[in-house]
């Protein structure tokens, strides 16, 4: 008789949270953050941390100056004992801060947690956003995530507005892991799916990324609306609630987070390049904005143009007179140029129109509740927390558009390439005013050497040097190769 063995104890009992149950608690942590002062967030979640022992780390994250993502994990035991005096080494950053600089401060933002889907990131972690702090304490001024929340802070204390945003992402998936890195202009990318706009099969290997990557966000709270293939092939766009601007490009940040770590589960890559392939529509970041008082949408007017209000169009002629020098920011790689052409529904036309895509801005129909500006020209490469911030600063403090009524009306057009729109980012004292002198320089300086290692035509082939060299590609060894 063969003898029983004793079962063995799992090792290791990290915190898996259903996905149900995931949404519910990602839903009342967003509903809390809107309600509790930052004093209330930290007691609740720090009581929280303490009580649940299968939590083994705190990620916080941040975003540079030129959009990319960082994260660090804390070990929950030091987290809670240190939460008041994390730091890193900026200067390790390319991009980030200079070498005198290299001692920053993390602060952390209670109430952006999130938990994570254990079978996408794995189990036994929240994340959580940070505020970059100089080492006595003072704001850092390239963080533009604290730059927005200051600025939204301000319009809501002196004008009592909200600024509320929906950001429809749009991005590829490729074949295999790292493509970005491994691109080779004479072969191209290699793409998963031939299918188009809405007609790609159930079960085709877009479909399932597409459901996965819907399924997590979802469960951390998204607050999803639809998701569908795009018209490029293996080109897709998942689309999620509004919210107000600083959990807006938060939730940008991790939406590109869970599509590229479901891709990479899946041996793919989710690639943002503006655009990867030549000869198929691009990917935007369209910007859906209004601003609401008291509850009440005041970009909103039956009668108005179009339904919009008269506070609605100021906006619009503020940015559109501001256009050419806010592409640098809202198109901020040498790729992102590609994607501006008319012939593939995209927006070079500085102008506003109901029903030409080709315009910069696009007025939706809407009603009392979704009257709103679709800022159509932000490619998915852009640091939403800076573009966010630049449209918000124009909106408000920005000369509106003069018409000289002696001459006819010409069609503007945003820069053709990444060079002039440096030149025109370089010489707006506007822009350099909004951003402070040392942003402004410090983003232009990283914007002409990405520049500088792309040939200035950009042709029909999508060379290898504007993918390897793109500021959400490179890493610091490369960079320093050159």
């Amino acid at each position: 008789m063969a003898k029983e063995t004793a079962a063995v104890p799992a090792l290791k009992n990290f915190l898996e949270i259903p996905y149900d149950e995931l949404e519910t608690l990602n839903l009342d942590a967003a509903e809390a953050a809107a309600r509790l002062t930052p004093a209330e967030l930290e007691k609740k979640y720090c009581g929280y941390l303490e009580k649940e022992k299968r939590l083994k780390a705190v990620t916080v994250c941040f975003t540079d100056i030129e959009g990319r993502f960082h994260m660090l994990d804390y070990d929950k035991q030091y987290f809670l004992k240190s939460n008041d005096n994390l730091t890193f080494d900026g200067s390790s950053i390319r991009g980030f801060s200079a070498q005198k600089e290299s001692d920053l401060r993390l602060a952390v933002d209670w109430g952006s947690i999130v938990w994570l889907p254990s079978d996408v990131f794995g189990p036994g972690k929240v994340i959580m956003f940070g505020t970059v702090l100089n080492r006595d304490r003072t704001p850092y001024e390239s963080d533009f995530r604290a730059r927005l929340r200051a600025l939204a802070s301000e319009m809501k204390r002196a004008r009592g507005l909200t600024a509320n945003v929906a950001a429809e992402v749009e991005g590829f998936v490729v074949k295999g892991l790292n493509a970005e890195q491994h691109y080779n202009e004479g072969t191209g990318f290699e793409l998963i799916s031939s299918g188009g706009y809405f007609h790609s099969l159930p079960l085709a290997p877009l479909k399932i990324f597409i459901d996965t990557a819907a399924e997590a966000q979802r469960a951390m709270g998204f607050r999803n609306e639809k998701d569908h293939p795009e018209v490029a092939p293996s080109q897709f766009e998942l689309n999620f609630s509004h919210a107000d601007v600083v959990r807006a490009c938060d939730l940008v940040q991790l939406y590109k987070l869970v599509c590229r770590q479901v891709a990479a589960n899946m041996g793919m890559t989710a690639t943002f390049l503006p655009k990867p392939v030549s000869g198929v529509n691009g990917s935007g970041m369209h910007l859906n904005l209004s601003f609401s008082k008291g509850g009440k949408n005041v970009f909103h007017d039956a009668k108005g143009e179009d339904g919009l209000s008269k506070a609605a169009w100021d906006v619009v002629s503020r940015i559109l007179n501001h256009a050419q020098e806010l592409s640098l920011v809202l198109n901020p790689s040498v790729n992102s140029y590609r994607r501006l052409d008319p012939h593939f529904e995209a927006p070079n036309q500085i102008k506003v129109s109901s029903v030409d895509r080709g315009a910069m801005i696009r007025i939706p129909a809407g009603n009392e509740r979704s009257a709103r500006l679709e800022i159509r020209s932000v490619a998915p490469d852009a640091n939403p927390y800076l573009a966010l911030f630049a449209l918000l600063s124009t909106a408000l403090y920005g000369k509106p558009l003069a018409k000289d009524e002696g001459k006819r009306d010409r069609v503007r057009f945003l820069p053709g390439n990444i060079y002039d729109a440096i030149r025109i980012f370089r010489g707006s004292e506007f822009v350099r005013r909004v951003m402070g002198e040392l942003p402004h320089e410090k983003y232009a300086a990283h914007k002409q050497a990405a520049a500088d290692r792309s040939p200035k035509e950009l042709g029909t082939i999508v060379k290898t040097s504007e993918v390897v060299f793109h500021h959400d590609v490179t890493t610091q060894q490369l960079w320093h190769r050159f």
